[in-house]
């Protein structure tokens, strides 16, 4: 069975940029740029929002609830 892909750790860069450490022990830079649209990321345009991330128990997740699986941010990040 493969393993559950979960971040362990994300810190802001810039812009719609964040730096993740994946459970696999793997740091990619994810940018965020052209996923901001739906009505839960739209807000997150305010880069003032974008910054106030945490880390929940398995992903990125904003003050609005909005969050991404880490399965895509591991796909896009380099």
């Amino acid at each position: 069975m493969e393993d559950l892909m979960w971040v362990k750790d994300a810190k802001y860069l810039d812009g719609y940029r964040i730096s993740v450490l994946f459970s696999d022990d793997i740091r990619k830079t994810v940018d965020l740029t052209n996923q901001l649209y739906g009505e839960v990321f739209e807000p997150l345009k305010d880069i003032n929002k974008f910054k106030r991330f945490s880390v929940s128990d398995w992903t990125v997740e904003w003050e609005n609830g909005a969050d991404y699986a880490p399965e895509f941010l591991y796909q896009i990040g380099v």
